[in-house]
């Protein structure tokens, strides 16, 4: 029988493996590339991230995972604001976590002893009335009861003590923004005469200092937000509607931490959050904790300051005239004499004026003759009602 001549069908599955081999060398085909085992790789470096992750925290003691955090004394000695002493820990403390981004820790209101800042009155930094915070010191009462409002008021007559003498009341606002002209106001305006500083002046310990010593009360404005925010924006920590409690304490803290000495907060601003019982109401809550008074500019009728601070005892006044808002002499005067006869009628009144040099000189000009005319200047705090002993 004659053979058959092998073919690719016939030949044995080895040869024909070999033979494709060289026919694929001969036809210049690359050999096939070897697979990489994506899949397994992936796994395998999920499990061993996995591993270190459970081992860290079998191994460290940190439940914050080494995130950033802060313990922040929100109820004080004394607390009496529901919404800080709802986030207390016991003995009032509270950790809050996060980002330094958000909060960023200042360090603690310094005063150095210069010739300008060695005159502040030391019950100032009295750390009785002073309670620290991630951002530094904070008004608060002290251990046996005694107010920041009663410390720092200037000693003055009241509507009860005058004798029938009509009393006014100037506060001047916008201080510490411009160190000199700021040191001008405090060189020219009467010591009567109530100074109330923004949060954001570099020079704070300088020209606070220089008022408490030519003998001022001092206020602390407050940035609260207006129905046009941010169109018209008081300036940054501003306290908004419709944010937790918590976040407004935060700010609050965070302002009332730019220097210490002051009766009582004024607002920059507000209309908005001072219509608003929710938001308004922990942040009186919490001046009436800290023995704290509220002045309101008088530049909104729906405010409910009023009412939250008779609820939660805070000392409480009402600007009466907006005294520049011409900002010319010749209308502020005029503005000061409209304010006389309203303390003739009631008894007292409380004006407002800016920072401006203008304002600055016509109210140096007019208070030289208040006294011969029958009527005595006094501090805004002389003339806050509420409970004030």
């Amino acid at each position: 029988m004659k053979a058959r001549p092998m073919t690719d069908l016939s030949a044995p599955l080895v040869r024909r493996k070999a033979r494709q081999a060289k026919a694929d060398a001969a036809a210049g085909s690359a050999p096939p590339r070897r697979h990489i085992p994506v899949t397994r790789i992936a796994l395998g470096l999920v499990a061993l991230i996995a591993i270190g992750v459970t081992a860290r925290i079998m191994l460290v003691d940190d439940p914050e995972g080494g995130r950033p955090s802060a313990t922040v004394d929100i109820a004080g000695s004394t607390p009496a604001n529901s919404i800080a002493g709802a986030v207390s820990v016991p003995p009032g403390g509270v950790t809050i976590t996060a980002d330094p981004e958000m909060f960023p820790v200042a360090p603690a209101d310094t005063v150095p002893e210069t010739a300008d800042t060695a005159l502040i009155d030391p019950a100032a930094l009295d750390p009785e009335m002073l309670e620290e915070t991630e951002f530094g010191a904070i008004p608060r009462i002290s251990g046996t009861g005694i107010r920041p409002f009663d410390v720092y008021s200037r000693p003055s007559s009241t509507p009860a003590t005058s004798g029938g003498k009509p009393l006014i009341a100037i506060v001047v606002s916008g201080l510490g923004l411009n160190t000199e002209g700021t040191l001008d106001a405090i060189s020219k305006l009467p010591e009567e005469v109530t100074l109330a500083f923004a949060p954001y002046g570099k020079t704070l310990e300088r020209t606070v200092g220089a008022a408490r010593a030519e003998g001022h009360e001092l206020f602390l404005e407050v940035p609260l937000e207006p129905f046009d925010y941010p169109e018209n924006d008081p300036g940054p920590d501003t306290l908004l509607t419709g944010q937790a409690p918590r976040d407004n304490l935060s700010k609050l803290f965070k302002v009332m931490s730019s220097f210490p000495g002051y009766v009582g907060l004024i607002n920059n601003m507000g209309a908005r959050f001072t219509a608003s019982g929710a938001d308004f109401g922990p942040m009186m809550e919490e001046l009436g904790a800290r023995g704290l008074g509220y002045l309101d500019d008088g530049s909104s009728n729906r405010s409910l300051a009023p009412q939250l601070a008779r609820a939660n005892r805070v000392p409480f006044g009402r600007i009466n005239t907006m005294i520049d808002a011409n900002p010319a002499r010749a209308p502020i005067l005029a503005a000061l004499s409209d304010l006389e006869k309203q303390a003739r009628e009631q008894g007292y009144a409380i004006g407002i004026v800016s920072a401006l040099p203008v304002s600055v000189e016509a109210v140096t000009e007019w208070a030289r003759g208040l006294g011969e005319r029958g009527i005595e200047i006094g501090p805004a705090s002389a003339l806050m009602v509420g409970e004030q002993s």
